[in-house]
């Protein structure tokens, strides 16, 4: 038998996705909200191309900064150094150069660093990098060279006034025995000189509040930033996750189940899932994101509107 049930307000946002967004109509709302975008070096003239739709898509956003990465042992130091510079000299983007500590001595990274100053970048993501050997294999720091993280943040320090951004992992760096070793290393880049910390990609959001509550014990205050993976690809997804020690939900992966032909579906799973973890993330208090793009900018810009941002590129329009 059918029973009345209670009346609500037919204007009223449902689910967390929609009371996101409706929090930013309001230019002061939206203020609050800081995003920043990953992107890789193109590899060729289509592949840049293709960047910078992305970037000329992405710009009205006003994210707080993008970062571009850098390939392990330098492989893409070249590229990652061009695209930076385009950067600063054809775009509104604040560039943030990631920098690692594999395969080059201090003096040849104290240079690198040096090269990103000069030309206006103002913005390291400080890594240690994987293996040269590649990942899974032991890590032996270069000869001459900075060993860790918290080695490079604090020479990047020494050579100029850089905003330093390094990397957090919510359910800790494969190499890391214990929490407490996971901990110590963040702690030890935090001193060294760090301003914020970017979280490895994640799936639920209670991964995220459990490390956030370890840092917090630990006494950093520094932001801790969560990543959001954009990869509609879920065998690419997979093989990221496991190479990262990140566990894939059986939810999420049942969600794509039978979708490695149907591009267009997986995007759009992609990007409500991204949407519904933003909002739940947001509706927690948290105001700060960073979302690996993979270069594309359809669902970063989809699930940007979450947050709210499309509102920045209306008001830069009506000025």
């Amino acid at each position: 038998m059918n029973a009345r049930l209670p009346h609500r307000d037919p204007n009223a946002p449902i689910g967390a996705i929609a009371r996101a967004a409706a929090q930013h109509g309001d230019r002061a709302a939206s203020d609050k909200v800081n995003v920043s975008f990953e992107f890789f070096p193109p590899k060729d003239d289509a592949s840049e191309q293709r960047l910078w739709e992305s970037i000329q898509k992405l710009e009205p956003l006003s994210p707080d900064f993008v970062s571009v990465t850098y390939g392990a042992g330098g492989s893409t130091r070249t590229r990652t150094h061009r695209t930076v510079e385009r950067m600063v000299k054809e775009s509104g983007f604040k560039p943030a150069a990631h920098l690692t500590c594999v395969d080059a001595t201090r003096s040849e990274i104290d240079k690198i660093a040096q090269d990103f100053w000069d030309v206006g970048v103002r913005h390291i993501v400080a890594l240690r990098g994987d293996p040269a050997a590649g990942i899974g294999q032991a890590y032996v720091p270069a000869a001459n060279g900075y060993a860790y993280s918290s080695d490079l943040v604090e020479g990047l320090k020494k050579i100029a006034d850089f905003e330093i951004s390094v990397s957090a992992y919510p359910e800790r760096h494969p190499e890391s025995g214990d929490w407490q070793t996971e901990i110590d290393n963040l702690k030890r880049k935090v001193d060294a000189g760090a301003t914020r910390a970017i979280t490895q990609f994640f799936f639920s959001p209670d991964v995220f509040w459990r490390f956030q509550d370890r840092v917090l014990d630990a006494g950093i205050d520094i932001p801790i930033v969560p990543g959001l993976m954009l990869q509609p690809n879920f065998k690419g997804l997979k093989r990221m996750a496991d190479m990262c020690g990140v566990c894939v939900p059986d939810w999420y992966a049942e969600l794509f189940e039978g979708l490695n032909k149907d591009a267009a579906t997986r995007t759009l799973l992609t990007a409500s899932l991204v949407s519904e973890l933003i909002a739940e993330l947001h509706d927690r208090g948290v105001r700060d994101f960073h979302l690996y793009t993979l270069n594309r900018a359809e669902i970063a810009s989809s699930v940007s509107r979450v947050l709210g941002l499309h509102h920045r590129g209306r008001r830069k329009s009506s000025l």
